[in-house]
Protein backbone atom coordinates (compact mmCIF):
# COMPACT_ATOMS: atom_id res chain seq x y z
CA UNK A 1 0.00 0.00 0.00
CA UNK A 2 1.38 3.47 -0.97
CA UNK A 3 2.29 5.99 1.71
CA UNK A 4 -0.04 8.17 0.46
CA UNK A 5 -3.44 7.65 1.36
CA UNK A 6 -4.91 6.48 -1.25
CA UNK A 7 -9.05 6.71 -0.47
CA UNK A 8 -10.55 9.89 0.38
CA UNK A 9 -13.33 10.95 2.97
CA UNK A 10 -16.40 11.93 1.11
CA UNK A 11 -18.79 14.30 3.07
CA UNK A 12 -22.01 14.06 2.06
CA UNK A 13 -24.03 17.91 2.71
CA UNK A 14 -27.76 17.22 2.52
CA UNK A 15 -30.34 20.56 2.16
CA UNK A 16 -32.59 19.95 5.40
CA UNK A 17 -36.12 21.68 5.57
CA UNK A 18 -36.59 24.07 7.67
CA UNK A 19 -37.89 24.18 11.03
CA UNK A 20 -41.69 24.28 10.27
CA UNK A 21 -42.08 23.64 7.15
CA UNK A 22 -44.75 22.20 5.85
CA UNK A 23 -44.63 18.13 5.40
CA UNK A 24 -45.37 16.25 2.09
CA UNK A 25 -42.96 18.86 0.29
CA UNK A 26 -41.36 17.32 -3.00
CA UNK A 27 -38.01 18.71 -2.72
CA UNK A 28 -36.14 18.90 -6.53
CA UNK A 29 -32.37 19.56 -5.48
CA UNK A 30 -30.69 22.03 -8.35
CA UNK A 31 -27.72 19.87 -8.84
CA UNK A 32 -30.73 16.76 -9.51
CA UNK A 33 -30.18 14.65 -12.37
CA UNK A 34 -32.56 14.33 -15.33
CA UNK A 35 -34.67 11.14 -14.79
CA UNK A 36 -34.00 7.85 -16.29
CA UNK A 37 -36.88 5.21 -16.31
CA UNK A 38 -36.49 1.95 -17.47
CA UNK A 39 -39.46 -0.33 -17.22
CA UNK A 40 -38.41 -4.14 -16.66
CA UNK A 41 -41.58 -6.68 -18.17
CA UNK A 42 -41.20 -10.37 -17.20
CA UNK A 43 -42.45 -13.48 -15.89
CA UNK A 44 -40.77 -17.25 -15.98
CA UNK A 45 -40.94 -17.07 -19.88
CA UNK A 46 -39.81 -13.95 -21.17
CA UNK A 47 -38.12 -10.51 -20.05
CA UNK A 48 -37.78 -7.01 -21.83
CA UNK A 49 -36.89 -3.74 -20.80
CA UNK A 50 -37.74 -0.61 -22.36
CA UNK A 51 -36.79 3.11 -21.33
CA UNK A 52 -39.93 5.69 -21.03
CA UNK A 53 -39.30 9.15 -21.22
CA UNK A 54 -42.00 9.99 -18.55
CA UNK A 55 -44.77 8.28 -16.29
CA UNK A 56 -47.71 8.96 -18.02
CA UNK A 57 -49.70 5.97 -19.67
CA UNK A 58 -47.10 3.46 -16.97
CA UNK A 59 -50.95 2.20 -16.10
CA UNK A 60 -51.32 0.63 -19.92
CA UNK A 61 -47.76 -0.51 -20.32
CA UNK A 62 -48.43 -2.24 -16.87
CA UNK A 63 -51.80 -3.59 -16.99
CA UNK A 64 -51.07 -7.47 -17.54
CA UNK A 65 -51.70 -9.25 -14.60
CA UNK A 66 -50.26 -12.09 -15.49
CA UNK A 67 -46.46 -10.44 -15.98
CA UNK A 68 -44.34 -8.38 -12.94
CA UNK A 69 -42.65 -5.39 -13.54
CA UNK A 70 -40.10 -3.29 -12.38
CA UNK A 71 -40.06 0.75 -12.94
CA UNK A 72 -36.77 1.80 -12.36
CA UNK A 73 -36.09 5.33 -11.95
CA UNK A 74 -32.73 7.40 -11.57
CA UNK A 75 -32.99 10.81 -11.17
CA UNK A 76 -34.95 13.31 -9.87
CA UNK A 77 -35.35 16.34 -11.26
CA UNK A 78 -38.65 16.38 -12.79
CA UNK A 79 -40.91 17.62 -10.26
CA UNK A 80 -43.82 16.44 -12.91
CA UNK A 81 -42.98 12.77 -12.55
CA UNK A 82 -43.46 13.15 -8.63
CA UNK A 83 -47.08 14.88 -9.34
CA UNK A 84 -48.09 11.76 -12.04
CA UNK A 85 -46.51 8.90 -8.84
CA UNK A 86 -49.28 11.50 -6.52
CA UNK A 87 -52.54 11.68 -8.76
CA UNK A 88 -52.32 8.48 -11.12
CA UNK A 89 -50.74 6.08 -8.51
CA UNK A 90 -52.24 7.59 -4.93
CA UNK A 91 -48.29 7.92 -3.76
CA UNK A 92 -48.71 9.44 0.07
CA UNK A 93 -46.86 12.44 -0.26
CA UNK A 94 -45.18 11.85 2.57
CA UNK A 95 -43.18 9.07 0.79
CA UNK A 96 -42.29 11.39 -2.12
CA UNK A 97 -40.98 13.76 0.25
CA UNK A 98 -38.86 10.84 2.22
CA UNK A 99 -38.04 9.67 -1.46
CA UNK A 100 -36.55 13.29 -2.69
CA UNK A 101 -34.88 14.28 0.80
CA UNK A 102 -32.42 11.48 0.00
CA UNK A 103 -30.76 11.31 4.16
CA UNK A 104 -33.54 8.73 5.31
CA UNK A 105 -32.62 5.91 7.88
CA UNK A 106 -33.56 2.93 5.94
CA UNK A 107 -37.07 1.69 7.16
CA UNK A 108 -40.03 -0.22 5.78
CA UNK A 109 -44.11 0.88 5.91
CA UNK A 110 -47.41 0.00 4.73
CA UNK A 111 -49.56 2.16 3.26
CA UNK A 112 -52.51 -1.09 2.46
CA UNK A 113 -52.18 -1.09 -1.20
CA UNK A 114 -48.38 -0.65 -1.35
CA UNK A 115 -45.65 -0.87 0.79
CA UNK A 116 -42.66 1.56 1.45
CA UNK A 117 -38.94 0.72 2.04
CA UNK A 118 -35.87 2.97 2.04
CA UNK A 119 -31.97 1.38 2.09
CA UNK A 120 -28.71 2.84 2.25
CA UNK A 121 -26.26 1.93 -0.71
CA UNK A 122 -22.74 2.16 0.20
CA UNK A 123 -19.70 0.80 -2.34
CA UNK A 124 -16.78 1.88 -3.14
CA UNK A 125 -16.16 3.98 -6.27
CA UNK A 126 -13.02 4.29 -8.73
CA UNK A 127 -11.08 6.49 -6.41
CA UNK A 128 -11.62 4.01 -2.97
CA UNK A 129 -14.07 6.92 -1.72
CA UNK A 130 -17.27 5.92 -0.03
CA UNK A 131 -20.75 6.33 -1.46
CA UNK A 132 -23.19 6.48 0.74
CA UNK A 133 -26.36 6.83 -1.64
CA UNK A 134 -30.39 5.74 -0.56
CA UNK A 135 -32.57 3.52 -2.63
CA UNK A 136 -36.30 3.61 -2.09
CA UNK A 137 -38.61 1.14 -3.21
CA UNK A 138 -42.58 0.66 -3.46
CA UNK A 139 -44.01 -2.32 -3.57
CA UNK A 140 -47.10 -3.10 -4.97
CA UNK A 141 -49.44 -6.58 -6.14
CA UNK A 142 -47.09 -7.00 -9.47
CA UNK A 143 -45.13 -3.86 -9.62
CA UNK A 144 -42.06 -2.69 -7.96
CA UNK A 145 -40.99 1.23 -8.21
CA UNK A 146 -37.44 1.98 -7.22
CA UNK A 147 -35.83 5.85 -7.10
CA UNK A 148 -32.06 6.69 -6.88
CA UNK A 149 -30.97 9.95 -7.37
CA UNK A 150 -27.64 8.65 -8.98
CA UNK A 151 -27.14 7.17 -12.14
CA UNK A 152 -24.06 4.56 -10.78
CA UNK A 153 -25.39 1.89 -8.29
CA UNK A 154 -24.28 -1.63 -7.43
CA UNK A 155 -27.42 -3.15 -8.66
CA UNK A 156 -26.30 -4.81 -11.78
CA UNK A 157 -25.98 -8.56 -10.71
CA UNK A 158 -29.28 -8.38 -10.12
CA UNK A 159 -30.28 -7.14 -13.50
CA UNK A 160 -28.03 -10.12 -15.00
CA UNK A 161 -29.83 -12.42 -13.30
CA UNK A 162 -33.16 -10.92 -13.93
CA UNK A 163 -32.00 -10.74 -17.73
CA UNK A 164 -31.02 -14.80 -18.12
CA UNK A 165 -33.78 -15.75 -15.83
CA UNK A 166 -31.15 -17.15 -13.22
CA UNK A 167 -33.01 -18.69 -9.91
CA UNK A 168 -36.36 -17.54 -8.60
CA UNK A 169 -36.09 -14.00 -9.66
CA UNK A 170 -38.44 -14.17 -12.29
CA UNK A 171 -41.36 -16.53 -10.47
CA UNK A 172 -40.55 -14.88 -7.31
CA UNK A 173 -43.11 -11.88 -7.86
CA UNK A 174 -42.28 -8.09 -7.17
CA UNK A 175 -41.53 -8.99 -3.34
CA UNK A 176 -38.97 -11.45 -4.32
CA UNK A 177 -37.23 -8.91 -6.40
CA UNK A 178 -37.61 -6.19 -3.70
CA UNK A 179 -35.69 -8.97 -1.58
CA UNK A 180 -32.75 -9.45 -4.40
CA UNK A 181 -32.25 -5.84 -4.60
CA UNK A 182 -31.86 -5.17 -0.76
CA UNK A 183 -30.12 -8.68 -0.85
CA UNK A 184 -27.37 -6.81 -3.27
CA UNK A 185 -27.01 -3.70 -1.00
CA UNK A 186 -26.12 -5.68 1.81
CA UNK A 187 -23.88 -8.33 -0.22
CA UNK A 188 -22.10 -4.83 -1.27
CA UNK A 189 -21.46 -4.04 2.32
CA UNK A 190 -19.41 -7.38 2.58
CA UNK A 191 -16.98 -6.00 -0.27
CA UNK A 192 -16.70 -2.73 1.49
CA UNK A 193 -15.89 -3.99 4.88
CA UNK A 194 -13.45 -6.66 2.74
CA UNK A 195 -11.52 -4.07 1.43
CA UNK A 196 -10.95 -1.94 4.76
CA UNK A 197 -10.12 -5.29 6.74
CA UNK A 198 -7.31 -5.51 3.56
CA UNK A 199 -6.06 -2.19 4.20
CA UNK A 200 -6.23 -2.41 7.80
CA UNK A 201 -3.72 -5.91 7.06
CA UNK A 202 -1.56 -3.33 5.15
CA UNK A 203 -1.55 -0.53 7.63
CA UNK A 204 -0.60 -3.30 10.41
CA UNK A 205 2.58 -4.21 8.18
CA UNK A 206 3.64 -1.28 7.55
CA UNK A 207 3.48 -0.28 11.34
CA UNK A 208 6.33 -3.14 11.78
CA UNK A 209 8.25 -1.90 9.25
CA UNK A 210 8.55 2.16 9.00
CA UNK A 211 5.75 3.84 10.54
CA UNK A 212 4.89 7.29 9.33
CA UNK A 213 1.92 9.95 10.22
CA UNK A 214 0.07 8.69 7.07
CA UNK A 215 -0.70 5.73 8.92
CA UNK A 216 -2.95 7.52 11.93
CA UNK A 217 -4.82 9.65 9.22
CA UNK A 218 -5.83 6.04 7.22
CA UNK A 219 -6.60 4.25 10.06
CA UNK A 220 -8.89 7.18 11.22
CA UNK A 221 -10.53 7.24 7.83
CA UNK A 222 -11.40 3.66 7.52
CA UNK A 223 -12.48 4.51 11.45
CA UNK A 224 -14.85 6.68 10.40
CA UNK A 225 -16.18 4.86 7.56
CA UNK A 226 -16.96 2.12 9.70
CA UNK A 227 -19.09 4.46 12.02
CA UNK A 228 -21.42 5.34 9.00
CA UNK A 229 -21.47 2.15 7.92
CA UNK A 230 -22.61 0.78 11.57
CA UNK A 231 -25.35 3.69 11.25
CA UNK A 232 -26.82 1.71 8.51
CA UNK A 233 -26.49 -1.36 9.58
CA UNK A 234 -28.69 -0.99 12.36
CA UNK A 235 -31.50 0.31 10.90
CA UNK A 236 -31.24 -2.07 8.16
CA UNK A 237 -30.72 -5.05 10.32
CA UNK A 238 -34.35 -3.50 12.09
CA UNK A 239 -36.01 -2.70 8.50
CA UNK A 240 -35.41 -6.50 7.69
CA UNK A 241 -37.28 -7.88 11.25
CA UNK A 242 -40.35 -5.64 10.40
CA UNK A 243 -40.65 -7.15 7.03
CA UNK A 244 -40.21 -10.36 8.53
CA UNK A 245 -43.12 -9.77 10.97
CA UNK A 246 -45.71 -7.92 8.59
CA UNK A 247 -48.95 -9.31 7.53
CA UNK A 248 -48.91 -7.11 4.46
CA UNK A 249 -50.29 -9.42 2.05
CA UNK A 250 -47.80 -8.05 -0.96
CA UNK A 251 -44.64 -10.01 0.90
CA UNK A 252 -45.72 -13.53 0.28
CA UNK A 253 -43.75 -16.36 2.60
CA UNK A 254 -41.64 -17.57 0.11
CA UNK A 255 -39.73 -14.11 -0.01
CA UNK A 256 -39.93 -14.16 4.07
CA UNK A 257 -38.02 -17.08 4.11
CA UNK A 258 -34.92 -15.85 1.91
CA UNK A 259 -35.24 -12.19 3.98
CA UNK A 260 -34.28 -14.69 7.10
CA UNK A 261 -30.92 -15.01 4.99
CA UNK A 262 -30.69 -11.13 4.38
CA UNK A 263 -31.64 -10.45 8.23
CA UNK A 264 -28.70 -13.25 9.49
CA UNK A 265 -26.21 -10.82 7.10
CA UNK A 266 -27.26 -8.06 8.65
CA UNK A 267 -26.25 -9.18 12.03
CA UNK A 268 -22.91 -10.58 10.25
CA UNK A 269 -22.19 -7.01 9.03
CA UNK A 270 -22.78 -5.15 12.76
CA UNK A 271 -20.44 -8.28 13.94
CA UNK A 272 -17.61 -7.37 11.66
CA UNK A 273 -18.11 -3.24 11.74
CA UNK A 274 -17.20 -3.74 15.84
CA UNK A 275 -14.49 -5.68 15.10
CA UNK A 276 -12.72 -3.84 12.18
CA UNK A 277 -13.24 -0.70 14.67
CA UNK A 278 -11.44 -2.24 17.55
CA UNK A 279 -8.75 -3.40 14.79
CA UNK A 280 -8.32 0.20 13.56
CA UNK A 281 -8.94 1.87 17.09
CA UNK A 282 -5.56 -0.81 18.06
CA UNK A 283 -4.07 0.16 15.58
CA UNK A 284 -3.82 4.00 16.23
CA UNK A 285 -3.00 3.15 20.20
CA UNK A 286 -0.32 0.95 18.53
CA UNK A 287 0.90 3.82 16.08
CA UNK A 288 1.09 6.41 19.41
CA UNK A 289 2.92 3.67 21.40
CA UNK A 290 5.48 3.21 18.91
CA UNK A 291 5.96 6.64 18.19
CA UNK A 292 6.16 7.46 21.89
CA UNK A 293 9.18 4.59 22.10
CA UNK A 294 10.53 6.04 19.65
CA UNK A 295 10.92 9.07 21.57
CA UNK A 296 12.12 7.97 24.68
CA UNK A 297 15.17 6.26 22.87
CA UNK A 298 16.11 9.53 21.64
CA UNK A 299 15.32 10.89 24.87
CA UNK A 300 17.09 8.24 26.36
CA UNK A 301 20.65 8.85 23.88
CA UNK A 302 20.21 12.63 24.48
CA UNK A 303 20.43 11.85 28.14
CA UNK A 304 23.53 9.64 28.05
CA UNK A 305 25.91 11.85 25.99
CA UNK A 306 24.59 15.44 27.93
CA UNK A 307 25.10 13.05 31.37
CA UNK A 308 28.69 12.14 29.87
CA UNK A 309 29.21 16.11 29.27
CA UNK A 310 28.14 17.12 32.15
CA UNK A 311 31.21 16.40 34.52
CA UNK A 312 33.31 17.09 31.49
CA UNK A 313 31.98 20.70 31.11
CA UNK A 314 32.08 21.33 35.52
CA UNK A 315 36.16 20.47 34.74
CA UNK A 316 36.52 22.81 31.34
CA UNK A 317 34.40 25.45 33.57
CA UNK A 318 36.48 25.49 36.44
CA UNK A 319 39.72 25.74 34.66
CA UNK A 320 38.62 28.42 32.43
CA UNK A 321 38.15 30.65 34.84
CA UNK A 322 41.60 31.86 34.71
CA UNK A 323 42.33 33.18 37.95
CA UNK A 324 46.20 33.59 37.82
CA UNK A 325 48.31 32.38 40.99
CA UNK A 326 50.52 35.38 41.09
CA UNK A 327 49.01 39.28 40.30
CA UNK A 328 50.74 40.87 37.87
CA UNK A 329 51.47 44.08 38.70
CA UNK A 330 52.30 43.91 42.53
CA UNK A 331 54.15 40.34 41.82
CA UNK A 332 51.97 38.99 45.81
CA UNK A 333 51.31 35.59 45.62
CA UNK A 334 48.01 34.36 45.96
CA UNK A 335 48.16 30.89 47.26
CA UNK A 336 43.97 29.94 47.01
CA UNK A 337 44.37 30.81 43.03
CA UNK A 338 44.81 27.95 40.90
CA UNK A 339 48.41 26.90 41.68
CA UNK A 340 47.50 24.05 38.78
CA UNK A 341 47.01 26.75 36.06
CA UNK A 342 50.89 26.88 35.61
CA UNK A 343 51.99 23.42 36.24
CA UNK A 344 53.78 21.52 33.39
CA UNK A 345 51.76 19.17 31.62
CA UNK A 346 48.76 20.50 33.06
CA UNK A 347 46.37 20.39 29.87
CA UNK A 348 47.68 16.97 28.80
CA UNK A 349 46.91 16.17 32.56
CA UNK A 350 43.11 17.57 32.59
CA UNK A 351 42.64 15.77 29.33
CA UNK A 352 43.54 12.69 30.43
CA UNK A 353 41.23 12.57 33.57
CA UNK A 354 38.18 14.10 31.49
CA UNK A 355 38.65 11.01 28.79
CA UNK A 356 38.97 8.36 31.81
CA UNK A 357 35.92 10.24 33.22
CA UNK A 358 33.94 9.70 29.92
CA UNK A 359 35.25 5.87 29.80
CA UNK A 360 33.99 5.45 33.47
CA UNK A 361 30.22 6.72 32.68
CA UNK A 362 30.01 4.97 29.27
CA UNK A 363 31.09 1.80 31.18
CA UNK A 364 28.64 2.19 34.15
CA UNK A 365 25.94 3.12 31.61
CA UNK A 366 26.51 -0.27 29.37
CA UNK A 367 26.68 -2.28 32.43
CA UNK A 368 22.85 -0.92 33.86
CA UNK A 369 21.67 -1.78 30.37
CA UNK A 370 21.65 1.59 28.75
CA UNK A 371 23.02 1.07 25.29
CA UNK A 372 20.20 -1.62 24.96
Amino acid sequence: MARNSKHKSKKHHYALPLPGSSPGIVFIDENSLPPKISLHTYNADTYKVQELTNLKGLAQHTADKNLNYWVEIKGFSSAAMFETLSEDWNINKLILEDITRTYQRPKYEEYGAYDFAISRMLYLDEENSLENEQVSFILTKNILFTFQDKYEDCLEPVRHRLSIGKGNIRVGGSSYLMYALMDMIIDAYFAVLSAWSEQLDAIEDRLFDRPDKTIMYDTQLIKRNLITLRRVAWPERDKMNDILRTDSPLVDSQSKMYLRDAYDHCIQIIDMVESLKEISASNIDMYLSIISNRMNEIMKVLTIISSIFIPLTFIAGIYGMNFSREDPITGKILPQNMPELYQEHGYEYTMLVMGLIAVAQVIYFWRKGWFK
